[in-house]
């Protein structure tokens, strides 16, 4: 499979409990030459020791598959540690649909998008090429299954301008803000201040919660 034009491999680590998931995981990310598995983990304490080393070799992955139920440490309670300690490193959720309430306390703890564990390959490798641009990933099923419990923030889509208005929508197709800036003809700079905004005014703590609640709202359909 050919490499993204221009680009340096994506950097995965994996962090889930079972070997057969890992060794799984591993199999199909190596028939892509646009990705490298730097690592993999037992639980997430196991995650935060090892990012640790790497970190110090200056040689952190771009994105971090998370297993949510494990031993030690938790998905949730490692995602928000290394969300603190490595801000740009993306975390995207594993989960089965039964956990999904596990989800919205991954999303809070700056979890980048979700994928059920069930999910076909593809979907996978497609979910950490959106998380490594920066993209929104919501796996259908767990979004319906979110947007009907989400808390709802303190204003409404009233209290967005009609361009951010634009902009929520954009991000709740999972755009990035490059795409945002180049659909809107404006800067990438102006289109990151857009999303801010928009975060802000809504009281949602990311992109990935902003795209759920538009999908509730009705401001975008539903996958």
């Amino acid at each position: 499979m050919g490499r993204l034009a221009d680009s340096a491999p994506i950097r995965v680590f994996l962090v889930d409990d079972h070997v057969v998931v890992r060794r799984g995981m591993r199999a199909f990310f190596e028939m892509h030459d646009d990705i490298e598995i730097l690592g993999e983990a037992v639980d997430g304490q196991a995650a935060v020791e090892q990012l640790a080393v790497l970190a110090a070799q200056d040689h952190l992955p771009d994105v971090l598959l998370m297993d949510l139920v494990m031993p030690r440490l938790d998905g949730v309670t490692a995602t928000k540690a290394i969300k603190r300690l490595y801000p740009d490193v993306e975390v995207v959720a594993l989960t089965s649909f039964s956990e999904a309430e596990r989800v919205s306390a991954a999303l809070q703890a700056g979890a980048a998008g979700y994928l059920l564990k069930d999910a076909e390959a593809d979907e996978v490798v497609a979910a950490v090429r959106a998380a490594r641009r920066g993209e929104v990933h919501l796996d259908p099923v767990v979004a319906r299954k979110l947007t009907s419990t989400l808390v709802a923030p303190a204003h409404t889509a009233t209290a967005l301008t009609p361009r951010e208005r634009q902009i929520l929508v954009l991000v709740a197709q999972g755009r990035s803000n490059r795409d945002i800036a180049s659909t809107l003809l404006i800067s990438e700079r102006t289109a990151r201040t857009h999303v801010s905004n928009v975060l802000g005014k809504l009281g949602l703590a990311s992109r990935t919660q902003a795209a759920l609640w538009a999908v509730r709202e009705g401001l975008v359909p539903e996958a």
